[in-house]
């Protein structure tokens, strides 16, 4: 049994209870397959919620839009703390961190960063739904972030008091889950951990259960107990719930899969570092980091920004993978290059911060004081010198919907720039900029519903106008543009540059954060000469990285260059954020310098000059390699009542959808296809509306695909319009006048 300690006693525990001991872990699943429900019993179970509570109260929902909502928009941190007796009679005490992570496509950047700090992930899953869009998108993550998956099938009274299936029938249906669990497992762990990461229900990695009734079980409940599973259908038909609640508490299956199969902090970043650190590992820095050393260097991770509903303040939460955090430590921030002290720390507790002066390597931690962005490496401030931060953290979706927003108040632009700023640091899956001729800012998120819970939390604090969502497409070349020889408007300066598609592989990297601007010059080179197959000198000689495009100087003995370079390097991120076909951002383009001519007076060479120069060359090479308008696809899976296929399908077709794979399971049909995203702004009512409410359905993002030749040029036409932009697209002699012509 448990017993609730007091706050000294869990102090002690975060800085002396020993590693095998502790398990910080996620649970993640599809949207209202039942987690946060799952998450009240483990609350009960540490006493910090009442039996009659536990299942309704939702309090790892702590935000009054997600309770207004019914579902999880936010990670909830919470420690917990549980004395478990096993098989042999032995009692021993455990630390719990627990991450409870939503479930919506809006919001997967928050599973994204909370699996950066776990060990392992409690992967839930719908007896009833089964393996859906956003269960298959949590593996892909939790494998990729290297956290040993253990399983929960929750909802099964379903199965039996509404579908009335027969044992053999739901038996039937949770060894088809478990199986496709475990294909999706195989199909994304590294071989060496393929089979090992497996989830059987006969070594109690798989416990099966109802969060809504409050009971669960595994093999060893069942062996502990001496019933057989055909005994909770009796116990269904004499409605006698509480005996189930009672007798099979659903968290001690849960509990006991995360002791058995979920490995302790030491032992998860063994696994884990390799996989986000790619300095020495024979280093001192990365063994203390392999062997979560407490007395090693310092160095840790900002994976989430919990900003207090009412007060509006940050409060920072992470990891320490190495060495120890102290109130007293001046922290380095890698990436900001920048220097800051601790103000409060501790740990969470759903919202609020249990204060410690020092948290070990191993931990969870939250830190008041100061904002930075999710994703951050830090470490001790007198340890600078030569750092390797830790891998960015991967997220699968990109910013696709955007709205302007503009504060009604002209007075308020900084004010606001500052409310969006912090926002964005907390969810780096949105993106924003800044319109100087509009006094607006453009907001960019996943989706609509990510953009609408942005758009509330910033009008709690400035009072703003918001447009209609925006679909954002992408330009990109398709082949390999002219060299052009564009020049300064006063005639002095020149250089000469062409674009042509870059290779999937660089792009992957970029993506991947295994290659980006931070990097030391010569490493990122041999990443891409390795991986990517570039030229050694070519790959030393990238100016800058924009998203997923690329600038390189390819020039031989060009003199004064560098005076220049800075400049060009603005114009190449400015023409990034919007290109030519219809100012949309570009996309998996590769600009290379080949040529140039720099006056020796810097007064013939200011930004104006160049920047006319710069871009006139970019538009110019770019309009000449055949480029393309890309649009966002989202991949649907629908699960629907046979008697309502012909109805989805027809609907659809209509959006533009195409349907990939079909198959019929008993009385339903489970439906896979993709649509374009523009097409989804309406589509969620009208699959409510043509299913009559039957349907199941989620979507993930799969890509970006070329708008259909034959609406290319009116969506073109149409964002130029919205945009105030000519309704003609530009053509090379646009910029005729600052070409350069040879003689």
């Amino acid at each position: 049994m448990v017993k609730v300690k007091n706050a000294d006693d869990i102090r002690q525990m975060i800085k002396e209870h020993p590693n095998e001991l502790r398990r910080v872990f996620s649970i993640a699943a599809h949207i209202d397959h039942g987690k946060t429900t799952t998450s009240d019993y483990l609350l009960r179970k540490a006493g910090l919620m009442s039996d009659a509570d536990a299942g309704k109260k939702v309090m790892m929902d702590s935000d009054q839009e997600e309770q207004e909502r019914g579902i999880t928009i936010f990670t909830s941190v919470v420690l917990l703390d549980y004395e478990y007796t096993d098989e042999n009679g032995e009692t021993k005490r455990y630390l719990m961190e627990i991450n409870d992570t939503p479930g919506h496509i809006s919001f997967t950047g928050e599973v994204s960063r909370a699996l950066r700090g776990s060990d392992g992930v409690i992967l839930l899953v719908d007896a009833l739904e089964g393996v859906m869009t956003q269960t298959e998108t949590n593996i892909r993550l939790s494998i990729g972030e290297m956290c040993k998956p253990v399983l929960y099938i929750n909802k099964v009274d379903r199965l039996i008091s509404e579908l009335r299936l027969k044992p053999d029938q739901v038996f039937s249906r949770i060894d088809a889950i478990i199986t496709e669990v475990n294909k999706l497992i195989e199909a994304n762990a590294p071989k060496e951990l393929a089979k090992k990461w497996r989830v059987k229900f006969t070594d109690d990695s798989v416990a099966i259960g109802s969060a809504k009734d409050g009971w669960a079980f595994n093999m060893s409940t069942l062996k502990r107990l001496k019933i057989k599973p055909q005994d909770i259908f009796e116990k269904y038909n004499q409605n006698d719930k509480e005996w189930l609640r009672k007798n099979l508490p659903l968290e001690e299956p849960l509990l006991e899969m995360v002791i058995k199969h979920l490995p302790n902090p030491e032992d998860g970043q063994k696994v884990k570092i390799p996989n986000i650190w790619s300095g020495d590992l024979e280093s001192p820095q990365g063994k203390a980091l392999l062997n979560a050393d407490p007395n090693g260097p310092l160095m840790g991770m900002i994976t989430k920004i919990f900003i207090e509903p009412k007060s509006k303040r940050p409060t920072l939460i992470g990891r320490v993978y190495s060495g120890t955090l102290r109130k007293s430590d001046t922290l380095y921030l890698v990436g900001k290059k920048d220097k800051t002290n601790i103000k409060r720390l501790g740990v969470m507790e759903i919202t609020d911060i249990l204060d410690v002066d020092e948290i070990p390597a191993g931990n969870l931690f939250a830190i008041f004081g100061f904002i930075c962005p999710a994703g951050e490496t830090f470490i001790n401030a007198k340890d600078i010198g030569k750092i390797h931060p830790f891998e960015e953290i991967s997220y699968v979706a990109e910013p696709v919907v955007s709205r302007t927003i503009k504060p009604k108040d002209p007075q308020d632009i900084a004010k606001l720039g500052e409310v969006v700023s912090k926002w964005i640091m907390a969810d780096p899956t949105a993106a924003f900029r800044h319109d100087e001729e509009s006094k607006t800012y453009v907001l960019s998120g996943i989706d609509p519903l990510q953009i609408e819970i942005l758009v509330t939390r910033i009008r709690e604090q400035v009072d703003i106008e918001v447009s209609d969502p925006i679909i954002v497409y992408r330009e990109r070349p398709t082949t390999r543009g002219p060299d052009v020889f564009a020049k300064s408007p006063n005639g002095h300066n020149r250089f000469e540059v062409h674009v042509e598609p870059l290779d999937e592989k660089t792009i992957e990297l970029i993506k991947s954060g295994k290659v980006n601007m931070d990097q030391d010059r010569k490493e990122r080179a041999a990443t891409l000469h390795e991986e990517a197959g570039w030229d050694a000198r070519e790959a030393r000689r990238i100016w800058a990285i924009a998203d997923t495009n690329i600038l390189v100087d390819n020039t031989k003995g060009v003199q004064r260059l560098e005076n220049i370079q800075q400049y060009i390097i603005q114009v190449f991120h400015d023409f990034a954020s919007g290109a030519t076909l219809a100012k949309e951002p570009l996309m998996g383009a590769k600009f290379t310098i080949t040529d140039a001519v720099v006056h020796v007076d810097p007064a013939h060479t200011g930004f104006s000059e160049i920047f006319q120069m710069s871009l006139a060359g970019f538009h110019t090479t770019f309009i000449l390699s055949n480029p393309q308008l890309l649009e966002p696809i989202l991949q649907i899976d629908i699960k629907v009542p046979n008697e309502f296929i012909g109805n989805i399908t027809a609907l659809l077709t209509q959006h533009r959808g195409m349907i990939l794979d079909m198959t019929t399971e008993g009385e339903n049909t489970k439906l896979k296809g993709k649509v374009p995203t523009a097409e989804t702004i309406h589509l969620a009512d009208e699959i409510r509306s043509e299913s009559s409410g039957k349907a199941f359905f989620g979507y993930q993002f799969l890509g970006f695909e070329p708008v259909p030749t034959n609406l290319e040029q009116e969506v073109i036409a149409s964002i130029r319009e919205r945009k105030g932009l000519p309704a003609e697209i530009p053509t090379a002699n646009n910029w005729d006048r600052f070409m350069y012509k040879r003689t």
